[in-house]
C-alpha cells in the first residue's frame, strides 16, 4: 500500500482516539592572596519556574498550511497557489508541577468566505516534552479541503465573483517527530514559553535540530493539477499524490533576553534533508532519492511578572518535494495570543507540638 494511504488510515485512527572576573586582594605579612569571586550571571539560574502555582491561561489564533505547486504550465502560469480556509482556533489551560492540560475548540465561523474559499475540515494533535538539553515534540496535521487562487485565469467559468476554483478533495497530511540539542543548560522551553516560567536574563546558545517527517498530499483519484493544464508528455504533472519520507538536521542559533519584564525569544536555523520522495499517477507509485532544505524558524514575545503573562507565539515548519522542474512547496504555520494568570502557592500548615 503507497506511503500516503497508510497515514491516511492513522489519521482515520487518529480521530477515533512539542565575560573579566573580579579579583580582590590583601596583605598579610607582606604575602598577597588572591580570591576570585563567583560570577553571578553564570553561576545563578537565569530563570523562574513556577512549578508550585496553579496557572490558567487561555489563548486565540489560528493555525493554516498553504502549499504551492511549481512548473512551467504554459506562457502565463507557471505556479499555482493552494489555500485552506481556516478558522479562529480558542484554547483554554491549566497547569500545576507535572499536570497540564489544555482544550481548543474552533469558533464558528470561517476567516475566509466560504463561497470563495470553501470549507477546510482541520485536524491537529500533538505533544512535547524536555529531556536534560534536549527538547522534543511530536506533531500530525491534516487538511481537508483546499481552493485553488485565481483559478478563473485558465478557467473560462469563474468570473472575478468566484475567481477560485473549489477542490473539496485536496488533502495535506503532515506527521513531524523533532528533537533540538541547546548547548547552553540554561536555555529551557519552559521558559521560553512563558507559562509555567520565565526568564531573568540573557542566554544565547547554539543547537542541532534532528526531525523525522511523513508528508504529502493528493486529490482523491484525479490528478492535483487541473485538467486545463495537465501535460501529458510529464507524468509528474498528472500525479494524483506527492508523498515523502525525510530525515534532517538543521543547525542554528537561539536567543532570549528579557528587559523591564518585556521577555523575547528567537530560534533560527537552516539545514537539509535526506529524502524519499513519491508520486502515484495512473495508478502507478514511483520513488526517488534527493535532498532537500530545510529551515527552522519560532518566535516567541510578551509582558511577563510573577503573577500574570501575555505572549505572542509564532510556528513555521516548512514542506518540499522536487521532481526536476516540478516542485511542490508547503509551510505549516501558527500565530496565536496567549495569556494567563499564576496563582499565588498556599502556605503550608503546620501544627505546633506543645
Amino acid at each position: 500500500m503507497h506511503l500516503f494511504y497508510i497515514w491516511k488510515e492513522l489519521r482515520n485512527k487518529l480521530f477515533c482516539i512539542i565575560f573579566c572576573l573580579p579579583l580582590f586582594a590583601f596583605g598579610q605579612n607582606k604575602r598577597e592572596v588572591h580570591f576570585r569571586l563567583p560570577n553571578p550571571n553564570r553561576d545563578t539560574t537565569p530563570y523562574t519556574l513556577f512549578k508550585d502555582r496553579w496557572i490558567f491561561y487561555a489563548d486565540l489564533g489560528y493555525a493554516s498550511a498553504p502549499f504551492s505547486i511549481k512548473y512551467t504550465f504554459n506562457e502565463s502560469i507557471d505556479k499555482l497557489k493552494f489555500l485552506n480556509n481556516f478558522r479562529t482556533i480558542l484554547g483554554v489551560g491549566v497547569s500545576y508541577k507535572w499536570f497540564a492540560l489544555r482544550l481548543g475548540v474552533p469558533l464558528p465561523g470561517n476567516v475566509r468566505p466560504i463561497s470563495k474559499f470553501g470549507k477546510t475540515i482541520p485536524f491537529n494533535l500533538g505533544f512535547d516534552f524536555t529531556v536534560k538539553k534536549t527538547f522534543c515534540d511530536v506533531d500530525f496535521r491534516n487538511y481537508q479541503g483546499y481552493v485553488i487562487k485565481d483559478a478563473k485565469n485558465y478557467k473560462e467559468t469563474l468570473t472575478n465573483l468566484k475567481p477560485n476554483e473549489i477542490r473539496g478533495n485536496t488533502n495535506a497530511t503532515s506527521f513531524s517527530a523533532n528533537a533540538w540539542y541547546f548547548h547552553d543548560k540554561h536555555f529551557k522551553m519552559s521558559a521560553l514559553r512563558g507559562k509555567t516560567g520565565h526568564y531573568d536574563r540573557e542566554v544565547k546558545t547554539w543547537y542541532v535540530k534532528t526531525s523525522l517527517n511523513i508528508f504529502g498530499i493528493n486529490n482523491g483519484n484525479a490528478s492535483i493539477v487541473p485538467q486545463e493544464l495537465l501535460d501529458s508528455t510529464n507524468s509528474t504533472v498528472t500525479s494524483s499524490t506527492l508523498s515523502s519520507v525525510d530525515i534532517g538536521i538543521i543547525p542554528g542559533y537561539a536567543y532570549v533576553n528579557k528587559i523591564n519584564n518585556w521577555q523575547f525569544s528567537v530560534i533560527a536555523g537552516f539545514g537539509g534533508a535526506i529524502q524519499s520522495k513519491f508520486y502515484m499517477a495512473d495508478g502507478i507509485t514511483r520513488g526517488f532519492l534527493g535532498l532537500s532544505p530545510r529551515y527552522d524558524f519560532r518566535f516567541i514575545g510578551g509582558y511577563t511578572i510573577p503573577r500574570y503573562f501575555v505572549f505572542i507565539v509564532t510556528d513555521f515548519d516548512n514542506k518540499s518535494i522536487r521532481f526536476n522542474e516540478f516542485v511542490y512547496r508547503q509551510s505549516f504555520y501558527s500565530v496565536k495570543i496567549v495569556g494567563g494568570i499564576r496563582l499565588d502557592p498556599k502556605e503550608k500548615k503546620s501544627k505546633n507540638k506543645l
